[in-house]
């Protein structure tokens, strides 16, 4: 089975250099919908079963505006177990202005989720964000048989989709972080409930008319 992963489209506060978290969230800028466009042709055909989404508003409108390009629409299921890894205090904060006060974690939330600390900013500890996404992905791979298309964000989908192919908490970021609207693909092995999966695809975005941008998570 083919496990599909996006990271919702460019916001605001993305091009703002604004954390946004699990509470926080920005409007998708006017150009990030023909990227979710140009995301939802290149998928077009591919015969997924259902779409599960975070609940936040840049992922739902992502998944909504990829649903309506698809040759087959599917139902869409929503859930906060896919939300942003909880950043606390940090979100709607600058990330520059942020790294500047907290100079030593804030770096290991890009380079080594190892030695990332949560807790002066009241954040989320990265095991639970893969906790609960791979909850998520391990109930839908168990419910369903067909494709399915996963809509989540930066931090959190980097980290879950790296732990589910078998990578340790210090590999997590080796191959950096996912861009928006960029296209990743899980396949599951035999028995299908069982980790680690293959990665087939990793963060696409070949598709995309401005190519490769940089992550800011």
């Amino acid at each position: 089975m083919k496990l599909y992963f996006t990271r919702h489209g460019k916001t605001e506060w993305n091009r703002e250099r604004r954390f946004q978290g699990s509470q926080g969230d920005s409007p998708l800028l006017p150009e990030s919908y023909k990227e979710i466009k140009a995301f939802g042709k290149k998928v077009k055909h591919i015969p997924f079963e259902v779409i599960y989404s975070s609940t936040a508003k840049r992922a739902k409108d992502t998944a909504e505006g990829i649903n309506r390009e698809l040759a087959n629409p599917v139902e869409i299921i929503y859930t906060d177990k896919l939300r942003e890894l909880g950043l606390g205090k940090l979100e709607g904060q600058s990330i520059d202005e942020m790294y500047h006060e907290f100079p030593e974690n804030l770096p290991n939330l890009r380079n080594h989720l190892d030695q990332y600390d949560p807790t002066p900013f009241d954040g989320e500890p990265i095991e639970d964000a893969i906790a609960r996404i791979e909850t998520v992905v391990a109930d839908a791979v168990a419910q369903h048989h067909g494709p399915i298309l996963f809509v989540g964000h930066g931090a959190s989908l980097t980290a879950a989709i790296q732990w589910m192919s078998g990578k340790k908490l210090p590999q997590l970021r080796e191959m950096g972080g996912l861009f928006n609207s960029s296209l990743t693909i899980l396949e599951t092995g035999e028995p299908k409930n069982l980790l680690p999966y293959d990665i087939k695809v990793w963060n696409n975005v070949d598709f995309l008319e401005n190519g490769k941008p940089e992550p800011l998570l």
